[in-house]
């Protein structure tokens, strides 16, 4: 089974958002978890290294972006991760108060953490998704991005 660290991601949000996991499990019980779900030890280390580094960049991140008028520009390495529709996703997002400038730079760290060459929409979303569940005080905007990811729709954000 070929899978990648995004989709290991994605499987241990989904159980864990809604309570398939046991809330006291540590990281050997959802490696073996995993391991019995078909992930590959190699891929799980690194998803869990992922989540650890999201844990660190949230505790270190401290931008003090005050200006609602300013343009993130992104890098060439970036911009060949992340396409032109993904970075206009990103600005929808800032403009509609889901992401924050924090939360923005949380995000791209977590797809430049990944270990591939492009990152489509969907991922973008996962990820996304990721990082507002891991932001304490973001509890709104994930609710919303967790409608657009299974449901396609997101509904008003207040």
């Amino acid at each position: 089974m070929k899978e990648n660290v995004l989709d290991i991601l994605m499987y241990l949000l989904e159980n864990y958002m809604y309570g398939d996991m046991d809330d006291s499990a540590d990281q050997e019980s959802l490696k073996a978890e995993l391991v019995r779900a078909g992930f590959m030890d190699r891929e799980i280390d690194k998803a869990f290294n992922w989540l650890e580094d999201l844990a660190q960049a949230r505790a270190s991140t401290a931008i003090t972006t005050n200006t609602t008028r300013s343009v993130r520009l992104y890098s060439t390495e970036e911009s060949k991760r992340l396409d032109t529709e993904s970075r206009g996703f990103l600005l929808f997002l800032e403009q509609s108060g889901v992401l924050d400038a924090e939360s923005r730079e949380l995000v791209l760290d977590r797809v430049m953490a990944l270990e591939t060459d492009e990152v489509d929409l969907t991922d973008l979303k996962w990820i996304i998704l990721m990082v507002l569940f891991n932001q304490p005080g973001k509890e709104a905007a994930f609710a919303w991005m967790e409608d657009l990811v299974f449901e396609g729709t997101p509904g008003w954000l207040h």
